[in-house]
């Protein structure tokens, strides 16, 4: 009877620290904000640093404004760049709560591209209904697959998955190489690496075509935010959220309540691993249309960020994708317009991670800020 009441008093305890209340308003919501706003300050410093004059900067940032939600067109390009970020950036996002830094989203992500290129232009037949699901489906699956070889290399061996999966991203490069160079899969009349066209019955289909045929939105948007509402919903309303996030917050305990410590490893990763592959198939499906070397564009590695800024929720994670798309898509704009260098962009990016990773130095530069209500 003691025992089972303090397995009880147990699992209470690690569901209240597991419980998405446990992270505070002020650290999911305003340190992000903040962190963004000193960032944007501190490359303008940056920028007056390098003889950038005042009026150069101010124009650099209006651009990045206009760039990112100035037109339909820059709508349109801050929603098509975020949308893999997401679908990655969730994933990442589920490992980190269950104690796994998975930083192989770029391999699982050039995994699932394969995959979904592969399905997609094969079944010429086949009605779009099918192909267009099977193909996003064979994109998750792989990479699924793909990460569960490291989750399975930490529960079986010890090996940390930090080194597994950075050995799994160089071989997924290795592998696409080999995979363009396949006669079955390399487009007609081409010797160069390029792999066959998907069919339309497989593509994504663009959304805003007849305002604009050139707007790239693509109905991924919807993949996404249905990937948003499952992580949610797997994290936080279920038994197996559960245990991801009472693993990720005390593995120990998490054993001693019962939990299966390898199986959560394996089945985590491998959950992580099919939405990086995911958003590798919406690259391929909705952007792109074939495979070429490099098509994932360090996606992977963006996705990081991404999953850091978002705090690891989910809702976080959307909203810090479509920032991050923003910066993308806003920062082709400044540097056309204003002659700034895009690679301030990924100053900025890093920026923002330094201050997220430095809460406290955000609240010593805001203290106003986190002023807690009268009473608390």
């Amino acid at each position: 009877m003691t025992d089972t009441t303090s397995q009880s008093n147990l699992a209470d305890k690690l569901l209240q620290r597991a419980a998405p209340g446990r992270a505070e308003f002020e650290d999911l919501v305003v340190v992000p904000i903040f962190a963004v706003i000193v960032a944007l300050i501190v490359g303008a410093l940056i920028m007056l640093a390098t003889a950038v004059d005042i009026e150069t900067i101010g124009r650099s940032y209006l651009a990045l404004l206009q760039g990112s939600v100035g037109s339909m067109n820059a709508i349109s390009e801050t929603l098509t760049s975020a949308i893999p970020l997401v679908l990655a950036g969730l994933g990442l996002a589920l490992g980190f709560r269950a104690g796994l830094f998975n930083i192989g989203a770029e391999g699982q992500i050039v995994v699932g591209g394969i995959a979904a290129v592969i399905v997609g232009f094969s079944f010429p037949n086949m009605p779009w209904i099918i192909h267009m699901p099977l193909a996003l489906l064979a994109g998750a699956v792989a990479g699924g697959l793909y990460a569960s070889i490291a989750g399975y290399l930490r529960a079986a061996t010890g090996a940390h998955e930090v080194i597994t999966t950075i050995m799994l991203n160089l071989s997924s490069y290795l592998l696409l190489s080999y995979m363009l160079g396949l006669e079955w899969m390399q487009r007609p009349g081409r010797s160069d690496p390029v792999s066959k066209s998907v069919l339309p019955s497989a593509e994504l289909p663009r959304l805003l075509t007849d305002i604009d045929p050139n707007l790239r939105l693509h109905a991924g948007i919807f993949v996404m935010i249905a990937a948003v509402i499952l992580v949610h919903w797997l994290l936080f309303k279920t038994r197996t959220g559960f245990e991801y996030r009472a693993s990720g917050e005390n593995p120990d305990a998490a054993r001693y309540a019962g939990m299966h410590a390898s199986a959560i490893i394996v089945f985590a990763m491998a959950t992580a691993g099919a939405l990086a592959g995911l958003a590798g198939a919406n690259q391929v499906l909705g952007v792109l249309e074939r495979a070429t070397p490099g098509f994932s564009s360090g996606i992977g590695f963006d996705a990081i960020s991404v999953a850091l800024l978002g705090r690891s929720h989910p809702v976080g994670v959307l909203f810090a994708g479509l920032l991050f798309g923003a910066l993308e898509a806003g920062g082709r704009q400044m540097q056309v317009d204003a002659g700034v260098s895009i690679d301030l962009i990924s100053i900025i990016q890093a920026l923002i991670i330094v201050f997220i990773a430095a809460p406290l130095l955000v609240r010593a530069i805001f203290p106003w800020g986190f002023k807690k209500p009268a009473g608390r």
